[in-house]
C-alpha cells in the first residue's frame, strides 16, 4: 500500500502585515496568507454533542470545556486526571486521552489570539495559557510540550509544574501525522515502560510516517509524508536575515530564475519536520539536509504581536517568536 501524502494543515492566516504590524495587501508579499498553503478547513469547522465537540479538520473529539479539570495540574497529576475519567466512563466514554502536541497545535488558528482559537469555536473556559501535551521535550525529558493559548507560541515546561489539562479522544482522520516520539519518561526525565502511561510514545496517535520518508534530488529533499519540497541547504542565506530581508531573499531567488519558485513556508509547514524522539536537532531526516541552523522563520505573523513573526527553534523543537526587524534568523524555502 502506498504511503498517504497530505499537507500540513492551514495556518488559519489570512491578513498580511508590515514590519510594523499593519495590515497590507497580501499580493506578492510572499507571505502566509497570499498563499494559504495547507490542507483547508472544513465549514462547519466543528459540531457539537452535549460536552463533546467533534473538529472535522482533524477527526478528533474535544471536551467542550477546555478546563475540564478545573484548576492547573502537574505533567502527572494530568495524565492521571484523565485515566480517572476513563475509569468513570466520562461523558460516556472510556478512550479519553491527553493530546500529543500535533493534537493540541491543531486547534489553533494563527488569525486569531487571545485565544488562538478559530473565530466562532464552541469550546467553554478557555484559559489565556499554557496546557500540557503528553508528549515529552526529548531534549530535556523531565520536561514536557505544552501550547500557549493566548498567541500560539509552544515551548516546554517542567513536569512538576502546574498546567491546564484539556481531554481529547478518537484517532482521527489521517489529517495529523505522528510526531516521531516513541518512548514514554517519568516526572524525573528516566525511560519507562509505556504501557498504560496515556503519554504520546504509548499512544502513537496520528498517521504512520512512510519508510523513507525523505527522497534527495540535486538541490531538494521531497517530504513523502508532506509532498513538500525543501531546499537541501537549510540555510541558503548562509547568515540570518530579518523578516522582510528573508521574504526580499526569497523573491530575489525567483526574480533571478523564474523556472523554480521559492517561497517561505508557514510555521505548520515547518513545524512539519519536527522528531519528537529527537533534539539537537530535533529534526526528521536530518542527514538529507546541508548547513542546519537553530531558528528559522516562517512566513507566518504573530497576530499576537503583527511587529513578530513566527519561527521554529530547530534545536529544541520549539514554535516562538521573533522581532521582525531583527536579522537573527535563517530561512529555509519550499518549493511553491
Amino acid at each position: 500500500m502506498s504511503p498517504i501524502v497530505r499537507p500540513s494543515l492551514w495556518t488559519g492566516q489570512i491578513n498580511c502585515y508590515d514590519t510594523q504590524g499593519n495590515v497590507i495587501e497580501c499580493a506578492g508579499s510572499g507571505q502566509d496568507a497570499e498563499f494559504q498553503a495547507g490542507l483547508a478547513w472544513p465549514s462547519p469547522r466543528f459540531s457539537v454533542n452535549g460536552e463533546i465537540v467533534k473538529d472535522h479538520l482533524t477527526g478528533l473529539y474535544w471536551t467542550r470545556k477546555s478546563n475540564f479539570a478545573d484548576f492547573p495540574l502537574s505533567w502527572q497529576e494530568s495524565l492521571d486526571f484523565i485515566a480517572d475519567m476513563n475509569r468513570q466512563n466520562m461523558l460516556g466514554f472510556n478512550d479519553w486521552r491527553l493530546p500529543n502536541r500535533r493534537e493540541l497545535r491543531s486547534l489553533l488558528s494563527f488569525h486569531n489570539h487571545r485565544p488562538a482559537l478559530p473565530a466562532g469555536h464552541p469550546f467553554t473556559d478557555v484559559f489565556l495559557g499554557w496546557y500540557w501535551t503528553s508528549s515529552t521535550a526529548a531534549i530535556s525529558p523531565d520536561y514536557a510540550w505544552y501550547v500557549h493559548l493566548e498567541g500560539g507560541r509552544m515551548f516546554y515546561g517542567g513536569k512538576d509544574q502546574s498546567y491546564l489539562s484539556w481531554p481529547v479522544r478518537g484517532r482521527g482522520n489521517g489529517a495529523l501525522p505522528q510526531t516521531g516520539q516513541r518512548q514514554c519518561y517519568n516526572s524525573n526525565g528516566e525511560q519507562i515502560d509505556c504501557e498504560g502511561s496515556g503519554q504520546d510514545g504509548e499512544i502513537l496517535s496520528g498517521r504512520v510516517w512512510p519508510q523513507p520518508r525523505f527522497k534527495s534530488a540535486e538541490d531538494i529533499v521531497e517530504d513523502c509524508l508532506t509532498g513538500i519540497r525543501w531546499a537541501k541547504q537549510a540555510a541558503m542565506s548562509n547568515r540570518p536575515l530579518s523578516w522582510p530581508d528573508a521574504l526580499s531573499f526569497i523573491e530575489a531567488l525567483n526574480q533571478k530564475n523564474p523556472a523554480r519558485q521559492w517561497r517561505l513556508p508557514n510555521i505548520n509547514e515547518l513545524e512539519s519536520l519536527v522528531d519528537c524522539s529527537q533534539s539537537s536537532p530535533a529534526l526528521a531526516g536530518s542527514a538529507f539536509f546541508d548547513n542546519i541552523k537553530d531558528v528559522y522563520w516562517s512566513s507566518t505573523t504573530s497576530v499576537f504581536e503583527p511587529d513578530w513573526a513566527m519561527a521554529l527553534y530547530i534545536n529544541k523543537g520549539a514554535v516562538g517568536v521573533g522581532q521582525k526587524y531583527l536579522p537573527e534568523f535563517y530561512i529555509w524555502p519550499v518549493l511553491v
